[in-house]
């Protein structure tokens, strides 16, 4: 079971986790401010090791990618007027930073991190299924729909009245030609 002040760091880091090139991940920014440390500190510590942040772990922000940020992130305002491009750090990327500054906090908040993560994988797969059985309940609903709709028309037929004229007596009509 996990504890209040856990709970509302997984909450603080959701909000923090962004989606950029299909990629779900953390700016250094946000990153530094979790690890309690300054951005050019944190980004220090990552040209030092950069053997271990290969492309599928960080990458940098083209200027396009910078300007679609800060406009829709509130807490990303600070970025417009900075020089540097922002590094944008994946799942594995934020745990390595956590090794790379060898901190005490910073190993907690790289577990967080990481656990923030994997709570939001199976938020979707969760999502998924979901989605799944829905379409699936439609499709029934819709077969549904096409059987009762069928029953109806047929009941319709039933309740309108035959053409008088096509109406022939009960029983022997000696008065009928053939």
């Amino acid at each position: 079971m996990t504890n209040k002040n856990e709970i509302a760091s997984v909450r603080q880091i959701e909000s923090k986790i962004l989606l950029i090139r299909g990629q779900k991940v953390m700016l250094d920014t946000d990153l530094a401010e979790l690890y309690g440390v300054e951005t050019k500190r944190l980004n220090e510590q990552v040209r030092r090791n950069i053997e271990r942040f290969p492309e599928d772990f960080m990458y940098r922000l083209t200027a396009e990618e910078k300007a679609e940020v800060v406009a829709n992130c509130d807490h990303l305002g600070k970025l417009k007027y900075s020089p540097t491009l922002p590094h944008a750090f994946t799942e594995h990327g934020a745990l390595m930073l956590g090794n790379v500054l060898k901190s005490a906090r910073a190993v907690e908040v790289s577990l967080m991190v990481v656990r923030t993560f994997v709570h939001l994988r199976e938020l979707v797969s969760g999502n998924k299924e979901l989605a799944q059985k829905l379409n699936q309940l439609e499709r029934k609903v819709g077969a549904h729909d096409r059987a009762i709709a069928e029953i109806i028309n047929a009941i319709r037929e039933l309740m309108t009245p035959a053409d008088p004229k096509k109406k022939h007596p009960i029983g022997f009509a000696p008065w009928e030609k053939k």
